[in-house]
């Protein structure tokens, strides 16, 4: 009986002892990550702000295993994001803001309309820049081992803006995955390209659109975006197409595309310009086709490596410009 009671006991304390073992292992790589922060520059004071309860979220890891650009089919992720209210949202906001839009334009050449399409596929017109605190989401993503290399950067860039006072810690929100503002750039992404949009002396990302504007547009312009191309088009592949030739290191003139038997919807040929494309097809042979422009195409999957994404933006910014 004692050696039963014992050994119920222990296994009554094991998830004790576990929880009580991870907490010390968490607290060890904490002082690990606060003292390469210190060598990187950020102050104490920073730092003692920024950490205040912060502890590894079971959901935050829970959401990067389940990203809808990996578990979705792209027209289950399209016919979510480029809905026509997203569309009639985006017109309304492409007209209100058309002499911002021109400005930054004319400065980055970024069409605006692509402008508009990213913060509305990223923040729905900034209404929903996210809940997370940036801090703790990239704190979980950095102790987890997963991708521990690529957060434990963008925690460590994280509280360089915070350090640097563009903003505290108490408004520092964006996504589960550490990204911010209206735009939803990631740390790094704010330290290299965010700009102050508005001549206020502050770049702020979460609450200023032209700070949000502004910025996307000099991240573009700063990868090779083309403002005398677009992103591409919807087109529709002969029933004998070489699916060898659907592969993104597969590039050739769309003259050679239009002998190939590829048309634009409704059999129209595709235009004659003298540009190199290349065929996408995200669900795979017998599914929706686009043909993508390498300069505008890639600097959108720049922003974010998925073809389910890129093409999502590229189609909005056409509607809300119609």
């Amino acid at each position: 009986m004692t050696n039963k009671l014992s050994l119920l006991l222990l296994l009554c304390l094991l998830p004790w002892v576990t929880m009580a073992n991870e907490d010390i292992e968490f607290d060890r790589w904490l002082i690990d990550l606060k003292q390469q922060a210190r060598e990187n520059g950020i102050s104490d004071e920073t730092l003692e702000k920024a950490f205040i309860g912060v502890k590894p979220s079971p959901r935050v890891v829970k959401l990067d295993r389940s990203q809808p650009e990996t578990i979705q089919t792209f027209q289950d992720y399209f016919d979510k994001r480029v809905t026509q209210y997203r569309i009639d949202l985006g017109r309304k906001e492409y007209k209100e803001n058309r002499a911002l839009l021109q400005r930054i334009e004319s400065r980055f050449g970024v069409q605006g309309r692509f402008i508009v399409a990213f913060w509305g596929m990223e923040t729905s017109y900034g209404r929903f820049t996210g809940g997370h605190y940036v801090i703790g989401a990239l704190t979980t993503l950095a102790y987890d081992p997963r991708r521990a290399t690529f957060f434990r950067k963008q925690l460590l860039d994280a509280l360089k803006i915070l350090d640097e006072g563009h903003i505290t810690v108490d408004k520092m929100t964006g996504s589960w995955a550490g990204a911010m503002g209206q735009t939803q750039f990631m740390p790094s992404t704010f330290l290299a390209y965010a700009m102050d949009g508005d001549g206020d002396g502050k770049i702020n990302i979460w609450e200023s659109k032209a700070d949000a504007f502004a910025s996307a547009a000099h991240y573009l312009s700063s990868i090779g975006w083309r403002d005398d191309q677009t992103w591409g088009r919807e087109v529709t592949l002969p029933d004998n197409f070489d699916q060898t030739l659907i592969k993104d290191k597969v590039k050739k003139p769309l003259a050679e595309w239009q002998s190939l038997g590829v048309r634009k919807l409704f059999g129209k040929d595709l235009p004659k310009r003298d540009l190199i494309a290349i065929v996408v097809q995200p669900d795979g042979p017998g599914e929706r086709a686009f043909i993508t422009y390498p300069a505008n195409y890639n600097a959108i999957l720049d922003w974010n490596r998925s073809h389910k994404f890129a093409i999502a933006v590229g189609s909005l910014a056409d509607a809300v410009a119609q």
